[in-house]
């Protein structure tokens, strides 16, 4: 009795509006830190964009979440919507997954696109969601990808990628593979453009994704402790026949190697990409 008590405690969901400061869609009064394992308000932990006020481990974060934790109040113009993936090979049940997840996250595909400022500075934001086919890049991804770009220079605006994903989507076999080339080439126009490209990886960005347009960034930032890598660490170590260091694939460790230019805490990232988008826009 006492278990289903605190059981329909905890799974309390509050559905105001998050305006007010509240948590939205929150299953639980509490949260566990899988890190440092403290339990904390579930309220308090989303107005701190879910990092763990004990350790200041980064929990997951939806893309609309940190969309409008990003962008300055009232600017946000989203593009490119109606952008959403088929089925061109035919692969058995691929239908009924993306419905399945368009109706669990209310997105229609695993990356959203907007248009608005940061910090006073008009800039193009793409954030991938891994709730959505574990942010998957198919057809539509790479569409959505490549046209922010093409966007963007029309406009000549800077570009910032939020990648959360575990590589290429394997339903649409070599389809989603190709993304990987077209994206490159629309971020290489908009280079040549003279424009300002800022890769941002947080956790997970593998396979296809960490090996494309997530590492080409004039500046290539990260979350703290995001899991970065083309293959899986079990894969490398069978095949180079060694141990590899116990920070390996993390932000962390390619920060100390030379693969980016700053691990950055979610809570100073409007901070810190407005300072370097008025840096480059010379205002």
């Amino acid at each position: 009795m006492l278990k289903d008590l605190f059981s329909k405690l905890n799974k309390k969901v509050n559905e105001t509006n998050r305006n007010d400061g509240t948590f939205e869609n929150s299953e639980s009064i509490m949260t566990k830190c899988p890190n440092c394992k403290k339990i904390l308000y579930s309220k308090e932990l989303y107005k701190r964009l879910n990092v763990c006020t004990n350790c200041e481990h980064h929990l997951p974060i939806t893309a609309p979440d940190r969309m409008e934790a990003l962008m300055d109040e009232g600017t946000v113009k989203p593009i490119l919507e109606n952008i959403i993936s088929a089925n061109p090979l035919n692969f058995p049940n691929y239908e009924a997954k993306l419905n399945k997840d368009r109706e669990k996250t209310g997105l229609n595909e695993a990356v959203i696109c907007a248009e608005g400022t940061i910090e006073g500075t008009p800039s193009v934001v793409a954030i991938m969601d891994s709730r959505f086919r574990m942010g998957s890049m198919g057809s539509a991804v790479g569409e959505k990808l490549a046209r922010t770009f093409e966007y963007a220079t029309e406009r000549r605006l800077p570009v910032i990628v939020f990648t959360a994903s575990g590589g290429a989507r394997m339903q649409e076999g070599i389809i989603s593979l190709m993304q990987m080339a077209k994206v490159s080439v629309a971020i290489e126009r908009h280079n040549q453009a003279g424009l300002l490209y800022i890769a941002y990886m947080t956790n997970p960005t593998t396979g296809g994704v960490s090996a494309s347009f997530a590492s080409v960034g004039d500046i290539n930032l990260a979350e703290r402790g995001a899991l970065i890598g083309f293959a899986g660490r079990r894969v490398i170590e069978e095949t180079i026949k060694e141990k590899l260091p116990d920070d390996f694939q993390t932000a962390e460790f390619l920060l100390k190697h030379g693969q980016l230019d700053e691990v950055v805490n979610r809570r100073d990232m409007k901070n810190y990409l407005g300072r370097i988008l008025k840096l480059h826009s010379g205002v």
